[in-house]
């Protein structure tokens, strides 16, 4: 639900969250990334960082420069003109084609997820292909980009323990969200196909290739396919192809 009016909630003495809904809605990650934009357009005295997140905005202040009455004061004079929330398309947004391996060989738990869903590997394997995702935003471990548009006959909780470290560039389903992740970690999600694109490059500028509010949408490779590109990626090329929106 998008609230009538943003929230504002202390996180410790120089940070400030300001909440717009409760749920994972494209209107309501619109008004928290169009104020994320402006905030860091406006550059008011005292503002350090923002981070954006599905339904809040996390701002980090010097509350030396700047209190916590006045960066409200500051917000609440960005919020007026923001778009309309019935209107989510972003301004500069872009869709981004990212090439993903559905092979169980590289796909670890495509076969236990496909089972516990009552499908077939190639059924899942399409049904996720098949769909366009939202970047809503990063978060959990650095360039994990947590997506949302997952097709509803691929909702499965996550699992009650975490599984091993999942590999580079694993593509994830869990909780009715998908995920790209872009270095082994401990995860109760499921890895169901993997890219050989990074998404986070420390050595590219800026480091994260898919920006909130881009469109993503898989395209099916086949495993020997997967091994040239990521041998073309591990060089340093993008293998994406980004669109600009309509």
């Amino acid at each position: 639900m998008l609230y009538e009016s943003p929230r504002f909630f202390d996180q410790g003495e120089a940070a400030l969250t300001v909440e717009f809904g409760d749920a994972v809605d494209p209107a309501i990650n619109a008004r928290v990334l169009a104020l994320d934009s402006a905030l860091r357009a406006a550059s008011p005295p005292g503002v350090r960082e923002t981070t954006p997140t599905y339904r809040s905005l996390l701002v980090h202040y010097e509350p030396l420069e700047i209190s916590r009455a006045e960066l409200i004061a500051r917000i609440g004079g960005l919020l007026s003109p923001l778009p309309d929330p019935a209107s989510h398309e972003e301004t500069g947004a872009a869709r981004w084609i990212v090439p993903c391996c559905y092979d169980p060989q590289l796909a670890e738990d495509i076969a236990e997820a496909a089972a516990l869903l009552d499908l077939s590997t190639d059924a899942l394997a399409q049904l996720h292909a098949g769909a366009d995702y939202r970047a809503y935003m990063y978060g959990f471990a650095p360039g994990w980009c947590y997506l949302g548009g997952l097709p509803a006959p691929l909702t499965i909780p996550r699992r009650l323990a975490p599984r091993g470290p999942t590999p580079q560039g694993a593509v994830l389903i869990g909780g009715g969200l998908s995920l790209v992740a872009t270095n082994p970690m401990p995860t109760g999600w499921y890895v169901v196909g993997r890219t050989p694109e990074r998404l986070f490059s420390l050595g590219r500028e800026p480091p994260f290739l898919v920006a909130p509010g881009d469109i993503l949408r898989f395209e099916p490779i086949d495993a020997h396919s997967f091994a040239t590109l990521e041998a073309r990626a591990g060089r340093g090329e993008t293998i994406a192809r980004r669109e600009d929106a309509a």
